[in-house]
């Protein structure tokens, strides 16, 4: 039984969808079947980059929300991946809470996680902070340094949020920096990462040691990823 994944952090530009398309390219690669969801109505990223695995949804309309849970109640063995956008959670909680989504799941014996998506601001601890006191108990939390977007989290290991992520079991990753020019051009053509290793000879295509680059990358995201993911 896969679950249901949502890629969140509340801030924008903290690279959500970033880490939603690798865990996109991580089931890919390994077989494992899977579904998505974006909730961005302005850019839609993850949507943009991996369209034949996902649907747009409206996080402020729970009829659109309920086909995430139906999506993983009727093929239990398919994870479902939910890219959220920035400050969403406030219309995604009133779905879990009044719709009773977490118990339900729960019953169903379908887990729910939550990977908080950080960079090495002040509010993306205080984020941290008030998701682990809100869902810490009914959700799996991880937490997501990205190095993409902030070199320094030594506020973020001196926190509060930290000490109270360790006392509520939630898993830490780091997602390494993907060289700047490599992301530009991925980004640019809307490459799936793996064409943006596999592609060559084409004007979009990166270069040589710029697609070793991504590989490396890639490589060492699911190395992290696969201790949570399986």
């Amino acid at each position: 039984m896969a679950g249901i994944e949502f890629i969140g952090g509340e801030k924008g530009g903290v690279g959500k969808s970033v880490l939603a398309r690798v865990i996109a390219q991580y089931c890919i690669d390994k077989g494992q079947r899977f579904i998505g969801f974006d909730t961005d109505r302005s850019h839609a990223t993850f949507l943009r980059f991996y369209g034949d695995f996902a649907a747009h949804t409206i996080v402020d309309d729970f009829a659109s929300l309920d086909h995430i849970a139906e999506a993983i109640t009727s093929e239990p063995e398919r994870r479902v991946l939910v890219d959220l956008a920035a400050q969403t959670m406030p219309a995604l909680g009133r779905w879990l809470d009044d719709s009773g989504v977490l118990p339900l799941l729960a019953e169903h014996g379908i887990p729910v996680r939550y990977w908080h998506v950080m960079d090495d601001g002040m509010d993306s601890i205080s984020l941290l902070e008030k998701l682990l006191n809100t869902y810490g108990d009914t959700m799996r939390i991880v937490v997501v340094l990205n190095h993409g977007r902030g070199g320094n989290f030594a506020n973020f290991h001196a926190s509060k949020a930290k000490t109270l992520a360790i006392q509520r079991g939630a898993a830490m990753i780091e997602l390494r920096e993907l060289h700047d020019a490599a992301m530009r051009k991925i980004d640019l053509h809307a490459t799936s990462f793996w064409a943006a290793i596999n592609r060559r000879g084409a004007e979009q295509s990166l270069g040589m040691l710029e697609r070793q680059r991504v590989k490396v990358w890639l490589a060492r995201a699911y190395s992290d990823l696969a201790t949570i993911l399986g």
